[in-house]
């Protein structure tokens, strides 16, 4: 019943931040500078007329939270406080039906913008972190169980070197040298213009373009995971219960398996859940160096052409993802630490 109140608490708590969110993200590219019905519009033809009519069809004309102006001729100066006729209402309004709104630039909706870019960013994203999380806790364990050892301060160098090395830099240099050493592809997800014969040949294409973001998203995120695997590592290991496994003979293999590694999870649980969460954002950086069409290049691109609903959506669904991977590592804490249930 206590484990039931908890998970009550919790999930009030991650509904409250969702809220919190939506009122924050409506807000936030509000105060952005410009003019969204000017953005990305080069052409000096455009009259006032034009953008007035592009406001009006995407609703920029009518007040952000304020009050209207009184349609009373008498009363210029007056000012009705009119809720339903407003930006944040709208939009609150059309999100409880699952609607997103309109893109300012493609003049298409916004859920499916995102759920296209989604997909491609999910698979771009998801196979680096699951070789990032495999690789980094295979090496933080090894690192840990021969500390100050030369298989140590190699597995820590690094690390300490994957980790400090700029993004888009490390991006750039894996992208010159794949390109010119192994003949790689260096932007999109497919070759263009290419007939594929089978879906062979198209999985196989597809995986050529995925093979450089994905070797530097999961180098940057390497590092990481092993240095947080290490210390926890190091730290169970210490511990009295440990040296009494030793003292029964168990192997290095039961140690670890039956006794180190699920108190050394706890730390992992936690960077794994914000990382995974994070994943729906994808990689800003690596996608616009790699021009993968996901949701970082979605979001870059949106951020030129102040295209609030992409923009508002895009950071939506990035919150949501992060508060949900919050919660399941909350609820995790209690399987891998039952003492989690009496806090």
């Amino acid at each position: 019943m206590r484990y039931f109140r908890i998970v009550l608490r919790k999930l009030a708590w991650a509904v409250f931040t969702v809220v919190f969110v939506i009122c924050l993200n409506f807000f936030l590219f509000r105060v952005l500078p410009g003019d969204p019905a000017r953005a990305g519009i080069r052409d000096p033809r455009l009259t006032r007329q034009a953008i007035e009519a592009i406001q009006v069809r995407f609703g920029l004309d009518k007040p952000v939270i304020n009050c209207v102006e009184s349609l009373n001729p008498f009363t210029p100066g007056d000012c009705l406080i009119n809720p339903l006729q407003t930006q944040f209402f709208i939009y609150v309004s059309n999100l409880l039906r699952g609607e997103l709104g309109i893109s300012y630039h493609s003049n298409r909706p916004v859920a499916t913008i995102l759920r296209e870019q989604l997909w491609n960013t999910i698979l771009l994203i998801g196979v680096a972190q699951v070789l990032a999380i495999v690789l980094g806790m295979t090496l933080g364990i090894a690192a840990a169980w021969k500390a100050r050892t030369p298989i140590d301060y190699l597995a820590l160098l690094g690390s300490l070197m994957a980790w400090s090395l700029p993004t888009f830099w490390l991006g750039i240099i894996l992208l010159f040298w794949g390109s010119t050493s192994l003949g790689l592809p260096t932007a999109g997800k497919s070759t263009p213009g290419a007939n594929y014969a089978t879906l062979w040949q198209q999985w196989a294409d597809l995986g050529r373009h995925l093979i450089l973001p994905t070797l530097t998203y999961t180098i940057v995120f390497l590092g990481e995971y092993m240095l947080i695997m290490r210390s926890a590592v190091l730290d169970v290991l210490s511990e009295d219960y440990i040296l009494t496994a030793k003292a029964k003979g168990l192997s290095t293999f039961q140690i670890l398996k039956d006794h180190a590694l699920q108190n050394a999870m706890l730390p992992m649980v936690t960077i794994i859940a914000l990382n995974l969460g994070f994943t729906v954002a994808g990689a800003i950086q690596i996608e616009s160096v790699f021009s993968w069409p996901g949701l970082g290049k979605a979001i870059f691109d949106a951020v030129g052409r102040r295209d609030y609903p992409v923009l508002q959506g895009a950071f939506l669904l990035i919150a949501v993802a992060v508060i949900l991977a919050n919660l399941i590592a909350d609820l995790f804490y209690s399987y891998l630490d039952p003492r989690v249930q009496t806090e």
